[in-house]
């Protein structure tokens, strides 16, 4: 998988140089193809991009933040997030799919079978 475009800008706000950022790159995409099991997902991507931005705040002298006013806001952080709150549509959809079947194997319990 190709490095991705952001890659510059974070290990510029993390502090680090851009080979270091294409090394840690390469290890989250392979910690995460080893997570997902495979590498053309959208699961495999958000986990290669967490890793790496929890790798480059790790090794770098500061954190991908943006200061207001004191506070720090950390895209790491906002990223999980975000990803936890598109998730909630589809697991409560799964939810009431599993719902339905299991009402209706109730009302139609399928063929008997003679003793």
């Amino acid at each position: 998988m190709k490095a991705p475009k952001l890659l510059p800008w974070i290990a510029h706000k993390t502090g680090i140089n851009e080979e270091l950022a294409l090394k840690l790159w390469r290890r989250a995409a392979g910690e995460a193809e080893i997570i997902a099991g495979c590498c053309n997902s959208s699961d495999f991507y958000r986990l290669a991009v967490e890793r790496f931005i929890d790798f480059a705040e790790a090794e770098g002298t500061s954190s991908v933040v943006r200061q207001t006013a004191g506070t720090r806001t950390c895209i790491s952080w906002l990223w999980r997030h975000q990803n936890r709150i598109s998730k909630l549509n589809m697991i409560t959809f799964e939810n009431i799919i599993r719902l339905g079947l299991s009402n209706w194997t109730g009302v139609f319990p399928g063929p008997r079978h003679p003793a």
